[in-house]
C-alpha cells in the first residue's frame, strides 16, 4: 500500500502528461474538426500504452544519467514536483513541456542531495529542446511542399480528399501516440526505475519485469489524462498559433510523429551505429515543443503570414520558466518531506553511515 502511495505522484505526472503533452498528437486534428475528440482519445490511449510498454526503455536510460534518484520517497517527490508544475501550466491552457519539468525536478533533487548534475547528460537533453522543434519545422516545411505538389498533379474529388484526410489523421495520430509513449514514458516513470518496487511477473509463459509493470501503469495514467482533461489544450494547439486546414493538420501530426520516433527508436540507433552513421540521442523530448515547431513550419511555408506571435510568446514563456519552477518545487518539497514526515529521500553515503556508527560508539552517546 505504501508503495502505491509513493507511485501515485508518477501516476499523477502521467495524467498531467496525458492532459497536456499527449493532447498534441491529435490537437491539430481535433482543432480543425476533422476527428472527433473521443475518437482521438481512444486511438491515442491505446497506442500510447503500447509505445510505453514495448519501446519505453531507450529514453529512460539517458534520463537516468542526469541523476539517479536512489530512494523511492525521493522519486515520489521528484515526480510530484514535475506533476504540479505541469498541472499548473495546464490550468493556464499552456502546452508546457513535461520533459523540462522532470529534468528541472531531478536537478532540484541533485541540489538537495548534494550530488553533481551530469552536465554532459543535461547538455544532451537541453540541446533537444532546441533541436526537436527545428527538426519538426523542417519536416513540416518539406512535407507541405510535397503534399502541395501531389495535390497539384493528382486531382482528387473534394469528398474523397476529405475521407483520405480523416483516415490519414487517425493513422498518423496512432503512430504519433506510439512514439509519444515510447519517448515520454521516461518522464513519467523514469525516476522510479532505479528503485523499481515490483518483482518480475510470469503470466502464460510471458515475463513482465518490474520496469515493464511501471511503464504499463504510467501508460494507463497518460490515457486517463487524455480522456479527462486534454480537450482544452487540444483546441489551443489546434487553433492558437497558426490557422490550419485539415491537410496541413495532417502534415503537422506526421512531422511530429517522425521527430518523436527519431528520439525514441533503439532500433534506429542500432542501425545507424552499424553503418557508422551519426546517431540521434535517445532522449525524452517535449511533444509540445515538437508540435509547435511543426505548426511553425506550416506558417513559414506560407511566408510567415498568419503566425500569432503573441500566443507563441505565451507558450515560449512557459517553456523557459518550467524547469526553474520544477527545480524549486522539488528542492523545497524534498526538504519538507524529509524533515516534517521523516522520510528518507536520499540514500545515506557509506561515509555518512560510518560517521554515524562512530558517533554512536563514542562515550556519552547512548
Amino acid at each position: 500500500m505504501l508503495v502505491m502511495l509513493f507511485l501515485s505522484s508518477g501516476l499523477f505526472l502521467g495524467w498531467s502528461l496525458g492532459a497536456n503533452d499527449a493532447s498534441n498528437i491529435f490537437g491539430t486534428a481535433v482543432g480543425t474538426r476533422m476527428v472527433k475528440f473521443y475518437t482521438a482519445a481512444i486511438v491515442a490511449s491505446i497506442f500510447v500504452v503500447l509505445g510505453a510498454v514495448i519501446s519505453g526503455a531507450g529514453a529512460t536510460h539517458t534520463l537516468g544519467k542526469l541523476g539517479s534518484v536512489d530512494m523511492i520517497a525521493g522519486a515520489f517527490m521528484v515526480a510530484l514536483a514535475a506533476a504540479l508544475t505541469v498541472f499548473g501550466m495546464t490550468k493556464l491552457s499552456l502546452p508546457v513541456s513535461t520533459s523540462q519539468a522532470i529534468v528541472g525536478a531531478i536537478v532540484g533533487w541533485n541540489m538537495f542531495a548534494g550530488k553533481p548534475t551530469d552536465m554532459a547528460a543535461l547538455t544532451k537533453i537541453a540541446s533537444t529542446w532546441v533541436m526537436s522543434p527545428i527538426l519538426a519545422a523542417g519536416f513540416s516545411l518539406v512535407l507541405f511542399f510535397i503534399v502541395q505538389f501531389i495535390m497539384k498533379y493528382w486531382k482528387i474529388h473534394i469528398f474523397r480528399l476529405d475521407v483520405y484526410t480523416r483516415i490519414g489523421l487517425i493513422v498518423v495520430g496512432a503512430f504519433g501516440a506510439y512514439s509519444l509513449g515510447a519517448n515520454n514514458i521516461a518522464n513519467v516513470m523514469g525516476v522510479f526505475v532505479s528503485v523499481a518496487p515490483f518483482d518480475t511477473l510470469h503470466i502464460a509463459g510471458i515475463s513482465f519485469s518490474g520496469v515493464v509493470q511501471l511503464f504499463l501503469m504510467g501508460g494507463l495514467a497518460i490515457a486517463v489524462g487524455i480522456f479527462t482533461y486534454s480537450k482544452k489544450v487540444m483546441m489551443t494547439v489546434g487553433e492558437g498559433v497558426v490557422k490550419l486546414t485539415p491537410q496541413t493538420a495532417l502534415i503537422v501530426v506526421l512531422s511530429q510523429a517522425i521527430v518523436l520516433f527519431l528520439f525514441a527508436s533503439k532500433g534506429l540507433e542500432t542501425w545507424l551505429m552499424a553503418h557508422n552513421l551519426p546517431t540521434i540521442p535517445l532522449v525524452p523530448v517535449s511533444s509540445s515543443q515538437v508540435v509547435i515547431g511543426s505548426i511553425l513550419g506550416i506558417g513559414l511555408a506560407h511566408g510567415g503570414r498568419g503566425i500569432r506571435f503573441r500566443v507563441l510568446g505565451r507558450i515560449a514563456s512557459g517553456w523557459v520558466t518550467t524547469p526553474v519552477i520544477a527545480a524549486l518545487i522539488s528542492f523545497v518539497s524534498l526538504f519538507f518531506l524529509q524533515n516534517v514526515f521523516d522520510q528518507q529521500v536520499v540514500k545515506p553515503t557509506h561515509q555518512a553511515t560510518l560517521q554515524q556508527n562512530i558517533s554512536l560508539e563514542t562515550p556519552g552517546h547512548g
